[in-house]
C-alpha cells in the first residue's frame, strides 16, 4: 500500500509539473502534427460522445480517483439423469483497492482480501476490460476458477439434502468479448450508471445489439466424491468426470434504462440475452457437435453524484447453459459492486 500511495504522488506531482504543457491549447502550438493530432481528437470526442444535454451531461472533470471493493460467487447447477440435481456455490472472492482513471484510461491496484476475511484460502482469477462512449460499448473479460467450490444441494428434484461438501476437483476458465451499438445513444448513457463518467440528468432508456464471442473449458472431476453421488452421474462421463469445451458465436441484443428517481440519485438496469451457435464438445474431444448458444447478462446499479464526489454499488449477474440430451448444465458468476470516489481536474 506504501508503494501504490507512493506511485499515486509522483503521478499526481507529474501531471501538476505539466499542467500548461499538456492542455490541448498548448500542444497546438507545438507544430503542424500536434495541432493535426488536437483536431481529430476534438472531432472523435464530438462523433462518438455527443449527447443531448437536457439528458446526459459530462462531468466536468477529466480524472478521478475511488476506492472500490468487489466480491464475486461462482454457481454451478447440475440437472442429472432421473431427475436428480446437484448444486455447487463458491465462496466469495473479494478484492479491494484504489484506481486514478484519467479520461477513458484507468490504473489501479486491487488487493485479495479474501483470506484475511476468512473466505478462501485460495483466490480465483478474474480479469476485465471495458471502453463505452454514446454510439458503443466493448467489453472484454477472463475468468478462471480452481481453487474448488462446495456442493450445497443434492438428490432428486423436490427432496435435495443440504450435504455441503468440499469440492476441488475443478478447472474451468473462460473468455469473452462483446460488442454494441446504442440505438437512443443521445439521450441515454450506460457510462452515467456503471462507470461513473457521465451524469443522467432526466430518465431514458435504449435498446442496443451487437456481436459477441466467448470461449469456455469445464472440468469437473467427481471421482472423490461418495459412491452414492456417483451412482446418480451419467454414464457417458468417463471417469466420473464432466468435461467441455466451447466456441460461441452469437448475437447479443438488450435494453438499458436509467431512472433518475431523485436529484442526484441514478437506478439503472440493463437486461441483455445472447443467442447464436455453440461449437465444440462435451464429454468426448472427437465428437464435436454444433448446437444453440445461450448466455445472460442483467446487470443492476445505484449512483449518487454530489458536485466532485460520487459513490456507487452494482450488481451483475452472467448465467450460461450447456444442454445434452442427458444432462443441463448451467454456470453463473454473480458480482457486487462498491465505489466511492472523487473527480478532480489538474489542467
Amino acid at each position: 500500500m506504501k508503494r501504490l500511495w507512493l506511485a499515486l504522488i509522483l503521478l499526481l506531482a507529474v501531471f501538476q509539473a505539466n499542467a500548461l504543457s499538456l492542455a490541448l491549447d498548448s500542444i497546438r502550438e507545438w507544430g503542424k502534427f500536434p495541432n493535426f493530432c488536437v483536431d481529430v481528437y476534438r472531432w472523435g470526442d464530438r462523433f462518438f460522445n455527443t449527447y443531448d444535454s437536457a439528458y446526459v451531461v459530462g462531468t466536468g472533470h477529466k480524472f478521478n480517483l475511488k476506492l472500490r471493493t468487489e466480491s464475486w460467487v461462482d454457481y454451478y447447477n447440475f440437472d442429472l439423469p432421473n431427475d436428480m440435481r446437484m448444486r455447487m456455490l463458491s465462496d466469495p472472492s473479494t478484492s479491494t483497492g484504489f484506481w486514478l482513471t484519467y479520461l477513458a484510461v484507468s490504473v489501479g491496484y486491487d488487493m485479495n482480501v479474501s483470506k484475511y476475511l476468512g473466505f478462501t484460502s485460495g483466490a480465483r482469477k478474474r480479469f476485465t476490460f471495458g471502453f463505452n462512449c454514446s454510439l458503443f460499448a466493448v467489453d472484454y473479460y477472463s475468468v478462471s476458477n480452481d481453487v474448488g467450490t462446495h456442493i450445497s444441494k443434492f438428490g432428486p428434484h423436490g427432496n435435495t439434502t443440504n450435504p455441503k461438501i468440499d469440492f476441488n476437483g475443478i478447472n474451468n476458465n473462460s473468455w469473452g468479448l462483446n460488442f454494441y451499438y446504442f440505438f437512443n445513444h443521445k439521450k441515454y448513457s450506460q457510462a452515467a450508471a456503471f462507470n461513473f463518467s457521465k451524469i443522467q440528468k432526466r430518465s431514458q432508456g435504449s435498446l442496443y445489439a451487437g456481436f459477441s464471442f466467448w470461449r469456455q473449458k469445464f472440468i469437473f472431476d467427481f471421482s472423490s466424491l461418495p459412491d452414492y453421488m456417483k451412482d446418480a452421474l451419467p454414464a457417458t462421463w468417463p471417469d466420473y468426470t464432466y468435461r467441455a469445451s466451447n466456441n460461441n458465436y452469437a448475437l447479443k441484443v438488450g435494453y438499458g434504462y436509467n431512472w433518475v428517481f431523485a436529484p442526484k440519485w441514478i437506478l439503472g438496469v440493463s437486461e441483455s440475452p445472447l443467442l447464436g451457435i455453440q461449437t465444440g464438445w462435451i464429454d468426448f474431444p472427437d465428437k464435436k457437435k454444433t448446437s444453440f448458444a445461450f448466455y445472460n447478462n442483467f446487470r443492476l446499479s445505484v449512483v449518487w453524484n454530489n458536485k466532485q464526489w460520487f459513490a456507487g454499488a452494482q450488481c451483475d449477474v452472467n448465467i450460461g447453459l450447456l444442454y445434452d440430451k442427458e444432462y443441463t448444465f448451467t454456470n453463473s458468476i454473480v458480482t457486487g459492486t462498491v465505489s466511492v470516489g472523487y473527480r478532480f481536474n489538474i489542467w
